[in-house]
């Protein structure tokens, strides 16, 4: 059962990705889900809430690694490099669904936009309790407005989803580096224990140079 609520899923962000979601109808998912409507309905109420499902399976994703996060490491800078690396990853593992999500998501039933919405701030939350506790031990710099630097780091790696692509020239690993790099050599105090050992173990790694 659960691989057909998989296969219900999955071609449903294809369909929704060709016709969108009003272009699609529920005997459409059933014939090409190769299902009938009775499966579909033990699976789903209704098209809206398979709608809801494509757009909170990423955002629990995210949001679960960045408890994680919080729960295993102690250091913020640590703590902030697994936050960007699983927000950076999320764009490869869900990438139809989060096509979906920024071209229907204007449809998303008031009940479940407003769920959605409580998890994308509980992450956004996240995000800014670690820049906080990262300026009071000394380790961000404290000058940069909390809130700001936040919004920064999330319109950022957001913004990954207008130009990724699995076949591009550097995998999601590679990206996810690159802007640990960025993010963390812009927060990062001068002073900082770790910013040498940062800095040294970027610059080793044969990605970082023109030879690729």
């Amino acid at each position: 059962m659960a691989e057909l609520r998989e296969t219900i899923l999955r071609t449903s962000l294809e369909l929704f990705e060709q016709k969108g979601f009003h272009g699609v109808t529920v005997n459409q998912i059933v014939a090409a889900s190769n299902t009938s409507k009775g499966g579909f309905y033990h699976h789903f109420q209704s098209k809206d809430e398979l709608l809801f499902v494509i757009h909170d399976t990423f955002i629990t994703y995210v949001l679960k690694e960045a408890k994680a996060a919080n729960e295993i490491h102690r250091s913020p800078i640590k703590k902030i490099q697994s936050i960007i690396k699983a927000f950076v990853k999320v764009f490869d593992l869900y990438k139809p669904h989060i096509s979906v999500f920024y071209q229907e998501s204007n449809y998303l039933k008031p009940e479940y936009e407003e769920q959605i919405k409580r998890k994308r701030d509980a992450f956004k939350q996240m995000v800014f309790q670690v820049i906080e506790e990262g300026q009071e031990t000394g380790d961000f710099r404290k000058e940069l407005p909390m809130e700001i630097t936040g919004m920064a780091i999330l319109g950022m790696v957001n913004w990954i989803y207008k130009w990724y692509s699995r076949d591009g020239k550097y995998t999601i690993d590679e990206i996810a580096d690159v802007y640990v790099d960025i993010i963390l050599h812009a927060v990062l105090t001068t002073n900082s224990v770790h910013e040498e050992n940062l800095q040294s173990q970027m610059l080793e790694r044969p990605f970082f140079t023109n030879e690729k």
